[in-house]
């Protein structure tokens, strides 16, 4: 073992190579004050918590590291005082560019506060960033952000005012606008594996994904730094399949056993051989869904399925899709994906997020978003906390909640068919009877005047010609040119009593139909069947712009 008086910064040029295999503690002892970290982890999956914890207890002992700029593209954290959460201490960081914040609210709280920088990016502009940073490039280029609050003509993803550099510029090429993203050096790059061998080779068999992890690695190399690796086990020299290697021992300078209540596949789940691929677990019991609200939603969002989609959910009410396309029999006509790097299976949820049971295949997260961004998916689900008069939709900040957007930005631009699923008021209480829909509380309106911060731009989505609906439990509103329009009303609801009068302004309204009522019954409602006997041209769509026609299923 190195002793830590032998281990220096890789600025002073005197690191010793002996041995890469050191405590948490020794490897730590190389992060320099006014050090760039950039971490892996999606939620607990990925998370080398046991380094983290070092760093934080070096700090807290010694002062050091201090003026940090912590790097993270989806929130390593627990939405309590796991993860990243253990770092925020006042001297310890300096700047913070994050993708989603929800789970690290105590950074979160920094970045209100102004006691730091503080930057939210797309979550898969960060992850590409990475893959510019390797590749010495100068930044990367993007319609991701435009018109939304990462638009430096809007906040350019500042966080507060203490934020002053420019990360996000305005271009044109070809006459048409586009983001460009500047790249910064990546001084220490903290990742996590599952078994290593003594010259640093990683691998990540029992890993639920494989993330940014070279991309992170080579950018720190390439940028001077170092990249310290976090694994459970440790393999003999010369022992390791080179296919199964996903970061190369050249670019690991340290290496960390970790105990096992510091490596959990999960945060909730030490570990499942379904999540990564081992062992394929026997199908999810089609459990049906309590009849209220958030099942209602969720059957009207999987009526927009077609047959051989490629889907994306999103987190809470938009699960419930899911759920009901398990229990319609219909989620093996469908492809399930997460912008972590699933792609089949089952997402999970809560603290397994980001993670999918009996997938068919795990890729990069850049990877993932190469497809998002380049309009792979055909239809995304996903939730929404605000909506105004323009069709703008925030999910991103409220006040001094900062949630962050996360890959919500990427999705929502980039998905031609896009159903925002919520509740129309918050915190309301309703009931089924007969048929109809009753509602027994109202809550706080989410249609209002103007949203505090746009996550998705309804100009940008009319310009781009989208197909955007608004589900909820008592309506449905579609984007039209001339803006949002009521189209379907729940049986039981009047319109200008339940609809009209808890919103902050006027939809269009024009001959809106009865939603459907199958939704509001129980037992099944034959999705199977629906999507079978959807006409073929109901299940082709050609885009114009590109030429293409993706091919249907069945």
């Amino acid at each position: 073992m190195v002793a830590p008086h032998q281990i220096a910064s890789y600025g002073k040029g005197r690191i010793d190579k002996s041995t890469k295999i050191v405590s948490a503690a020794e490897a730590v002892a190389t992060i320099c004050p006014g050090d760039t970290v950039a971490f892996s982890g999606f939620v607990g999956i990925g998370t080398p918590e046991a380094v983290i914890c070092a760093l934080e207890k070096r700090f807290l002992e010694t002062g050091e590291p201090s003026n940090l700029t912590l790097v993270f593209a989806a929130a390593p954290g627990n939405g309590k005082d796991k993860g990243l959460n253990r770092l925020a201490h006042d001297g310890l960081v300096k700047r913070l560019i994050g993708g989603h914040f929800k789970l690290v609210p105590k950074l979160a709280q920094l970045a209100v506060s102004g006691k730091c920088e503080a930057y939210n990016l797309p979550l898969g502009i960060i992850s590409h960033l990475f893959r510019e940073i390797a590749g010495g490039k100068p930044g990367l280029i993007s319609k991701v952000g435009l018109r939304t609050f990462i638009d430096p003509r809007i906040d350019g993803g500042k966080i507060n005012s203490k934020t002053i550099e420019n990360l996000v510029k305005l271009t044109e090429i070809n006459g048409k606008e586009w983001l460009f993203y500047k790249t910064f050096p990546i001084h220490v790059a903290i990742l996590r594996g599952t078994t290593a061998d003594p010259s640093g080779n990683v691998t990540m068999e029992k890993e639920a994904l494989t993330l940014d992890n070279l991309n992170i690695a080579t950018a720190a190399k390439n940028s001077g730094g170092i990249v310290i690796a976090q694994v459970e086990r440790i393999a003999a020299a010369g022992s390791l399949n080179p296919r199964d290697i996903k970061i190369p021992g050249h670019l690991v300078d340290w290496v960390v056993v970790a105990e096992p209540e510091h490596h959990m596949q999960t945060y909730a789940t030490p570990y499942n051989g379904a999540f990564s691929g081992e062992l394929r677990a026997p199908p999810d019991s089609a459990a049906s869904m309590e009849l209220n609200e958030r099942k209602i939603i969720a059957r009207r969002g999987a009526l927009e399925l077609r047959m051989g989609d490629v889907v994306n959910l999103g987190i809470g009410v938009p699960e419930g899709v899911a759920a009901v396309a398990t229990e319609e029999g219909i989620i093996d006509k469908i492809t399930l994906t997460t912008e972590s790097g699933t792609i089949g299976g089952t997402p999970q949820s809560g603290l397994d997020f980001g993670a999918a049971k009996n997938s068919e295949s795990i890729i990069d997260q850049n990877q993932m978003f190469d497809l998002i961004d380049g309009g792979g998916l055909d239809i995304a689900v996903l939730g929404f906390a605000q909506v105004d008069a323009q069709a703008n939709v925030n999910v991103s900040r409220f006040g001094d909640v900062l949630a962050g957007a996360g890959g919500f930005i990427n999705i929502s631009q980039n998905t031609r068919r896009l159903v925002f699923c919520g509740t129309f008021t918050k915190d309301l209480r309703t009931e089924i009877r007969d048929g109809k829909l009753v509602i027994l509380q109202e809550g706080q309106a989410k249609f209002i005047e103007k949203v505090e911060q746009i996550t998705f731009s309804g100009e940008y989505a009319r310009e781009t010609h989208q197909t955007v609906l608004i589900v909820t439990e008592r309506c449905v509103f579609s984007l039209t040119p001339d803006g949002l329009e009521l189209i379907e009303v729940a049986p039981g609801i009047d319109i200008e009593r339940d609809i009209v009068a808890h919103m902050n302004f006027s939809p269009i309204i024009r001959e809106p139909r009865e939603m459907a009522a199958e939704i509001f019954t129980d037992g099944p409602m034959n999705l199977d069947q629906l999507l079978l006997e959807r006409l073929l041209s109901e299940r082709l769509e050609f885009d114009a712009e590109r030429s293409t026609r993706p091919p249907a299923m069945g």
